[in-house]
């Protein structure tokens, strides 16, 4: 299995509209950072979690052809945003995309892109094959995912394991259960917004602490703000095991599950 970071940023990407900080001023390229996505590879088939407003320039950037399903964490227009263009996976397969959702992300994606779910479709509207997901166990191409339930202040979020990884992104708190969940993790991908409080991201402190707990070989932060600073500075406070995440990197596995 590959995990390939299609997005590493926040709701409004790094940099950001008319900010010159630092950071939105970094010539670094792992400042750059897209809307937070991930995309799961293996045997020459591909799932994507969360498609956000990047979603077309990340299949482009990473020469993507083929596309098994979308997954989604939550129903946040940074998550969703992008979900039209899977109409050209529509195309040139013939098929309609799997999407895996709970029922409050169905909810959203079908007052966002009502003309896809319309008794009559117009003609080239993507074409979506609504799966729904609550807390067990499912299958979405050829990935065996386990539901990671969390909260991003007061809203329910599912982060998702696969076999040794485990992807958590949009939280603030993990419940027992979901500790429970993540036992014999090797390798998880948590959010890290900044290093001030927000009320529903995981400061950078806090995740390292969430971190610790899980005790995984090693982890990667995602969903950066510009607040967080530039990727080397702050990479360069973090113990070896923990790393900053940034656009295009991918991690290999022995297993697809």
């Amino acid at each position: 299995m590959r995990v390939t970071f299609l997005g590493t940023g926040t709701s409004q990407g790094v940099p950001v509209i008319a900010c010159s900080c630092s950071v939105c001023r970094s010539a670094d390229s792992r400042d750059h950072r897209l809307r937070t996505s991930v995309m799961l590879s293996a045997s020459g088939r591909n799932v994507v979690i969360d498609s956000g407003p990047d979603f077309r320039q990340q299949m482009l950037r990473e020469k993507v052809d083929s596309l098994d399903a979308v997954v989604f964490t939550h129903e946040h227009k940074d998550h969703i945003a992008g979900l039209d263009d899977v109409r050209a996976f529509n195309y040139f397969t013939g098929e309609k995309m799997k999407v895996y959702c709970t029922l409050q992300v169905e909810e959203a994606l079908q007052r966002e892109f009502h003309y896809a779910f319309s008794p009559t479709l117009y003609p080239g509207v993507p074409r979506i094959e609504l799966h729904r997901i609550s807390h067990e166990a499912f299958t979405a191409g050829p990935f065996a995912l386990e539901p990671l339930p969390v909260f991003h202040m007061n809203l329910p979020v599912l982060g998702f394991r696969a076999g040794y990884f485990a992807y958590i992104t949009d939280a603030n708190f993990v419940p027992e259960e979901t500790f429970t969940r993540l036992k014999g993790v090797n390798t998880l991908v948590l959010n890290a917004l900044r290093a001030d409080p927000h009320p529903s991201h995981f400061t950078l402190a806090e995740a390292v602490d969430i971190v610790g707990r899980v005790n995984p070989a090693r982890a990667y932060l995602t969903h950066i703000s510009h607040q967080l600073g530039c990727h080397a500075e702050v990479e360069a406070q973090l113990p070896p095991h923990i790393r900053l995440a940034y656009d295009g990197l991918t991690l290999e596995f022995d297993s697809p599950v």
